[in-house]
């Protein structure tokens, strides 16, 4: 079918009257928590790893386990057992709690590989070897029983050193930053590079062990009197592990400006260590990896292969990485000259594509570089050092979010300096110029006009990537010695997937979490059901299979998918305005998350893993005047000039956070607490409206769908999190919901006039029938699923259920519920899931009836579509693969969140 059209902006906004009069005032709310189901039986969870092979090498992991609504208090222990019994060390910590009080999440952190765990009540393990923190004096010093970290809190190094016993394995781990003041016009200009690092400006213990301690390190880099590009860096610890993990987040604001060369341009972004070297240069090893699990395996000084044979058994020492007897044992027509075999001190490999590496290495700077290999995807892993000690270094989604590098150098001196580069300095400047120049679009007239030609919004100014934000992940290893070609591979892994434990659907669902009743496990007992699950899964695999042949990686671009679809150039739509990236556009997001929460499959937890930490960090502004805001879906991630709450909505963060207790997602959910604030400094309809309109802190024009569904994501997980202000997010919570319900029309009325200080919407003094089709496709139906269920408030829920019975319903009956119909609307079949949930809520035979036969035959995708792909090649596509010409991506996540709630509601009254 041909691409929904732009949202239909609504132009009324609701006449401020006189407030009614309410018991509940802010900040005094009385609201009592929804009744539940009865407390569940405390059974016990079974954790499971996502992928096969365990923790591996990695430091440990963290998982997010919920419970029913009163099953345990605040204060309630938990102990870990494998498989056979055995206690397992585990450190647990709230991250949710229900209205009463009671534990929604706990996080369980984990340092050992025992398999399948199981979590039960009771007094936690405690690890053999425990992790400890010192913050005494001018550093923070993290033991883990196995390595000790010394974190600066000021200067430039983030680490200051690595021991492992009583060697120093790294030392002055710090961050780097190439900046470009020119971008050359192609063989026109000069390079110039001016060089940053690190500073400091604050650094926090958030967790001290037993099992897992975690610090937090912020601050800029510098160059002389000039800090720029804001970074903050997490480092994880773990108890018992020779490694730790770094979760690495920028913050460009730097400036750059369409038509102009010259600005901020980021030449090289990367994480630099030293790391001595102690032994002989015949022990001291390289290894780099390759395709998979292949290796670079070397030594500085390399002994095999020459005119001379030192001996098998040096020979075969030397490549296992291993301690070389005395060269005096060795034949001394090699040991007499060793002097003269080239010490081979640096390396670097360069993936500046999704689709190639290359290696080369030389014997000092001022040399030539000799080619040693290339392939198509490496690894992102390395590793220097030999028997007296070594370190590994691993950059995630390293090739996925070229174009990377690994640098390492001087490994023929005392002191090696190795260099992840998140971003190569190999690669041209990063450059996030707007792709246009306005083609004459000053006014609103204009860009409307363009708008109507290239979908893409366009105001002038706009298109700025000030503000965005990238995180990055890391691991590193402090080796006793070079490590077997057994254990590189398990680091290798480790690197490329980080193993994470899971809690089963079956937990999830029993807990009623994300909207009770939503999701439920695949069913394919009757053809019908097994027809929908067909359907899901050839979605969920086509846009998996695209995003490979079409290329979708790039470090600012990894993560997110394509819009709409170009069947004439058998392309997706990349350079048409807002047919291009989709940024969380009719919330993809929400379908890859509900498909994960009922199945639990890790291919789908990776890609929904991989599209969080992208449009929560390139989508959404962290910095600037747009802070707490997102961009509608464009060619580039921030081009378009809608900058709106439903893209920077919590919603998305949601489900990662809980599942993992990841931080930086913490971060990101916290940050959008205040972004009602936003709506002072950006109109989002500005361009349509036919009334005069002043931002008005007290009396701000916000949507009931769109707009609302954004802010009280934020404050409801602030409240859930009790986060540092979490008292004001339940004001907030509790006063929209009551106000949107006192509206003559309730939800239909639209909008209305909201005040930031009381945290209320002005009641309508007329109703009012203002309905977008896209009001309740940003996470409305599942965020009024949990309020309901979550806040005994009547007034609010039939508000809601009477939007969910009239949206689908013909004119005539919504034109006699609210003496006029609701216009053209768009959407029907993802809104069929609305009619579903009010057919539970309400035992109303007739939603459900209606609820399947808008799934089934109203817009989006039929029975009757192909459901296949056609295969393409050469020269009708640039590269072989497949398409499906009628798939759009407004339409797949439309399709996967009505499919999966339906299924799940009302799976037993399908039609026959």
């Amino acid at each position: 079918m041909s691409p929904i059209p732009r949202r239909s902006l609504l132009k009324a906004a609701a006449v401020a009257g006189a407030a009614a009069q309410f018991s509940w005032a802010l900040g005094t709310t009385k609201a009592q928590a929804a009744s539940g189901a009865e407390a569940a039986d405390p059974d016990p969870v079974s954790l499971d790893w996502l992928e096969d092979g365990g923790l591996g090498a990695a430091p440990g992991s963290t998982v997010g386990v919920p419970w029913p609504r009163g099953t345990y208090r605040q204060d309630q222990t938990f102990a870990l057992a494998d498989a056979d019994g055995n206690t397992v060390p585990v450190q647990s910590w709230p991250i949710a709690y229900w209205p009463d009080g009671s534990l929604k999440w706990t996080a369980h952190a984990v340092s050992s590989d025992a398999g399948k765990l199981t979590l039960t009540v009771g007094e936690p393990a405690a690890p053999e070897r425990k992790v400890t923190v010192d913050k005494s004096g001018g550093t923070i010093t993290v033991s883990t029983g196995v390595i000790t970290a010394k974190i600066g809190r000021s200067g430039s190094a983030l680490v200051k050193s690595v021991t492992r016993g009583t060697a120093e394995i790294a030392r002055n781990g710090r961050l780097v930053l190439i900046r470009r003041p020119e971008i050359e016009d192609e063989d026109q200009g000069t390079a110039k590079s001016e060089r940053f690092e690190s500073v400091i400006s604050a650094a926090e213990v958030e967790q001290d062990g037993p099992v897992r301690a975690v610090v937090r390190i912020d601050g800029k880099h510098r160059k002389g009197d000039r800090s720029w590009l804001p970074f903050s860096v997490r480092l994880y610890f773990y108890a018992g592990a020779d490694s730790f993990r770094m979760v690495h987040t920028i913050t460009f604001d730097g400036k750059q400006e369409p038509g102009k060369s010259s600005g901020d341009f980021v030449g090289g972004l990367g994480v630099r260590f030293t790391v001595p070297m102690r032994d002989a240069a015949y022990d001291r090893h390289i290894r780099i990896g390759g395709d998979g699990t292949g290796l670079l395996r070397e030594a500085v000084k390399g002994v095999t292969g020459l005119r001379r044979d030192p001996g098998a058994a040096v020979q075969a020492a030397q490549f296992a990485g291993e301690k070389l007897a005395d060269p005096s044992t060795w034949d001394q027509r090699v040991t007499t000259r060793l002097q003269y075999i080239p010490e081979w001190g640096d390396y670097t490999l360069s993936q500046l594509s999704a689709d190639g590496f290359t290696l080369r290495k030389r014997t000092k700077k001022g040399h030539g570089w000799i080619a040693a290999g290339g392939g198509r995807r490496a690894s992102g892993f390395g590793y220097v050092g030999g028997p007296s000690g070594g370190f590994s270094f691993g950059l995630r989604d390293f090739w996925e979010k070229f174009p990377a590098q690994l640098d390492i150098r001087d490994a023929h001196t005392d002191e090696a300096e190795v260099t992840l580069w998140l971003w190569s300095p190999e690669a041209q400047p990063m450059d996030l110029r707007f792709y246009h120049d306005g083609m004459g679009q000053d006014t609103y007239a204009e860009q409307l006009e363009g708008l109507n030609i290239t979908y893409e919004d366009y105001e002038p100014g706009f298109g700025t990537p000030y503000g965005i934000a990238r995180t990055s992940e890391l691991l590193f290893w402090a080796n006793e010695s070079t490590p077997t070609p057994e254990k590189l591979a398990e680091q290798i892994d480790a690197v490329r997937v980080l193993p994470q434990l899971a809690a089963p659907p079956k937990q999830l669902i029993k807990a009623q979490v994300f909207g009770p009743g939503l999701y439920s496990e695949p069913d394919r007992s009757t053809p019908a059901k097994a027809k929908i699950e067909d359907h899901l899964d050839f979605l969920f695999t086509y846009y998996k299979d695209q995003v490979e042949m079409r290329r979708w990686y790039g470090f600012w671009d990894y993560g997110d998918i394509m819009h709409s679809y170009d069947p004439v150039r058998h392309q997706w739509r990349y350079d048409v305005g807002g047919y291009a990236w989709d940024n969380s556009e009719l919330s993809p997001d929400l379908w890859l998350w509900f498909a994960y929460l009922r199945s639990g499959r890790a291919d789908i937890f990776r890609f929904a893993e991989a599209m969080t930490r992208h449009t929560g960090e390139v989508d959404v502004y962290h910095l600037g005047q747009w802070a707490g805001l997102g961009t509608r879906h464009g060619v580039q991630h921030y081009a378009d000039s809608a900058k709106q709450q439903r893209i920077a909505n919590t919603t998305y963060r949601r489900y990662y956070y809980f599942l993992t207790a990841d931080e930086r997602v913490g971060d990101l959910m916290h940050a959008n607490v205040d972004s009602d604030e936003t709506f002072l400094v950006l109109d989002p309809i500005r361009k349509i409206r036919t009334e005069p309109y002043t931002p008005d802190r007290h009396a701000l024009s916000i949507g009931f769908g769109t707009d609302w569904s954004g802010l009280v994501s934020a404050w409801l997980t602030e409240w859930e999190r009790k986060g540092p202000k979490w008292e004001k997010a339940r004001a907030r919570v509790l006063s929209t919901m009551e106000t949107i319900a006192a509206q003559p029309n309730g939800f239909v009325q639209g909008t209305g006039l909201y005040d930031l200080d009381t945290g209320r919407f002005a009641v309508a003094a007329e109703p009012v029938v203002g309905v977008s089709h896209l009001s309740a496709v940003f996470g409305l139906n599942e965020l009024c699923a949990e309020l309901i269920d979550l806040v005994d408030m009547p007034a609010f829920k039939e508000a809601y259920l009477d939007y969910c019975r009239y949206f689908n319903a013909t004119k005539t009956e919504q034109a006699a519920r609210y003496g006029t119909n609701f216009g053209t609307l768009l959407l029907f079949q993802g809104h069929s899931r609305l009619d579903a949930y009010a057919a539970v809520q309400t035992g109303d035979t007739r939603l459900a009836t209606r609820a399947w036969a808008k799934f089934y035959s109203s817009d989006g995708y039929t029975e009757a579509s192909p459901w296949k792909t056609e295969k393409l090649s050469g020269p009708v596509t640039l590269v072989p693969g497949s398409e499906a010409n009628w798939v759009y991506t407004n339409d797949t996540a439309l399709y996967g969140l009505a499919a999966i709630e339906n299924l799940a509601l009302l799976g037993d009254r399908m039609p026959s």
